[in-house]
């Protein structure tokens, strides 16, 4: 640890202030599973005392003016990009994830805060046609509240600001709960805001646990929106839990992504497109692909090439730069990895990959393919979340069609072929809320981020992102006829 030090933060931070508390959590470092530090385990008096302060800033910053409130988020914006290999070594050390996918990271998730800071300023109201003309008619929108934010520890700065960036620029305040693998990055991110005079109550980050923290703001009705990333279980029962108090709620939740190949791809150009698909942040990624559907003319040189590739990269610390793949989060992950793969041998799929005994510590998990996976299989309808690879071959289209669509889950699908109608057939069958064709690289500040069926609610980026945060209030206002 160099440089990240300085951004290590064992507070929460409440209205500007660091707070400690009666109990603590210790944080590991899931490469070595050494301590990395520990953050106060927040009780429920401080849960509502971050309320209390989001809830008494949301006047004053709701009637901040978009420009202002846009500087601060590109103030923030700044702040990152100085700090961005400090940050990344900071992520590494807490999630494990190579260092090139943690700057990347860091770019992607300042990259919200520039794009909400430029959309402050577009929360346009409408006027709308009166039948009588002494009437004026029109719409106006304005910020719904405290806004609770609750993040995975996948993508530890990302998630915070995409979500907080668009409710900040909407002018609501907001209170986020980190994963309790990953706070620092929260917790650095809260140090980069006060600079920026973030630090009146408008970003609060709490460190507790996800049931306490959930059970609190989602029977408060001062909290008037919540936005989740998380397993498609968990969201389930914060939907159960905000119905009382009818909040605004917005989702991101499990993927089980298809990536389909069709006979006419380039298969280098394929292989390569689906080794970062499946493998980027160890596989922990809820757009990875997560079920491989590879035509038959091209199946065996498929999965004789990209297990090829595969075996190829390197695995250990994400220090080390030529390290593709790093450790899994923690034991339970690895374990569960395991159990699916023994699973799908069982029932008779081919096992192709390096021995798991060559993995280079406890958390780590050597790539794997699952060769011929059919529906019997676990890793058929669970998200792996770990560098495990099915793949299957089809036969024709409709058959391959009403494979992919045949889960609960509807967030992130990949199709590559050159055929135009083939595409668009694709584009409209999928059951999912984004596709990728010939590509894998889907997201950006500038993209409506989410999933359809049981994989959530709402939209995240683009010009939609704020809509989770804004409420649209009608006017009209009749006049007296001039004499």
């Amino acid at each position: 640890m160099n440089d990240e030090n300085a951004l290590i933060r064992e507070q929460a931070f409440i209205g500007g202030r660091w707070i400690g508390g009666q109990a603590w959590r210790d944080v590991v470092d899931p490469a070595t599973a050494d301590r990395i530090g520990r953050v106060p385990d927040l009780d429920d008096a401080t849960i509502d005392a971050s309320v209390d302060t989001a809830f008494a800033a949301f006047g004053r910053w709701r009637d901040t003016s978009a420009i202002e409130r846009a500087n601060r988020l590109m103030a923030w914006y700044e702040g990152m990009c100085r700090r961005r290999e400090a940050l990344a070594r900071l992520m590494t050390y807490e999630q494990g994830k190579p260092l090139a996918e943690a700057r990347g990271e860091v770019d992607y998730a300042a990259s919200f805060l520039r794009w909400f800071a430029e959309e402050a300023r577009r929360a346009s109201g409408t006027t709308i046609p009166s039948e009588d003309p002494h009437v004026a008619l029109g719409t106006v929108r304005e910020p719904v509240g405290v806004a609770a934010i609750i993040t995975p520890w996948n993508f530890p700065m990302a998630m915070i600001t995409r979500k907080v960036a668009a409710a900040l620029a909407a002018g609501c305040t907001t209170v986020v709960k980190p994963a309790n693998e990953t706070p620092f990055c929260a917790l650095a991110l809260a140090a980069l805001a006060e600079e920026v005079d973030l630090n009146n109550g408008e970003f609060n980050v709490v460190t507790t646990t996800g049931k306490r923290f959930s059970e609190r703001v989602c029977a408060d009705t001062r909290v008037r929106a919540l936005s989740f990333t998380g397993s498609t279980p968990v969201g389930r029962q914060l939907l159960r839990d905000s119905a009382d108090t009818v909040k605004r709620v917005a989702m991101e939740l499990g993927g089980n992504a298809p990536l389909i190949v069709c006979e006419d791809a380039d298969l280098g150009t394929v292989v390569e497109a689906a080794v970062a698909a499946k493998f980027q942040t160890s596989g922990q990624d809820c757009v990875a692909a997560n079920r491989l559907f590879v035509h038959r003319s091209i199946y065996e040189p498929f999965v004789e090439r990209f297990s090829e590739r595969m075996n190829a990269m390197a695995v250990g610390s994400g220090f080390d730069e030529a390290n593709e793949i790093g450790p899994l989060i923690h034991a339970d992950a690895v374990q569960k990895a395991q159990s699916l793969i023994e699973d799908a041998r069982d029932k008779g799929a081919r096992i192709i990959g390096r021995d798991q005994t060559d993995a280079p510590g406890a958390h780590f998990f050597m790539p794997t393919v699952v060769a011929d996976f059919t529906d019997t299989m676990r890793v058929s309808t669970e998200e792996s979340f770990a560098p495990v690879a099915p793949i299957r071959a089809f036969d024709d289209d409709d058959e391959v069609i009403a494979a992919a669509n045949a889960t609960e889950h509807g967030l992130a699908s990949y199709l590559f072929t050159h055929a135009d109608a083939r595409i668009r057939k694709f584009m409209r069958s999928l059951e999912y809320g984004m596709v990728g064709v010939n590509t894998m690289d889907i997201t950006g500040p500038h993209v409506p981020f989410g999933g359809i069926k049981q994989s959530g609610l709402g939209r995240e980026g683009a010009h939609v992102g704020m809509d989770e945060y804004l409420e649209t209030k009608y006017y009209c206002i009749g006049g007296v006829p001039p004499r």
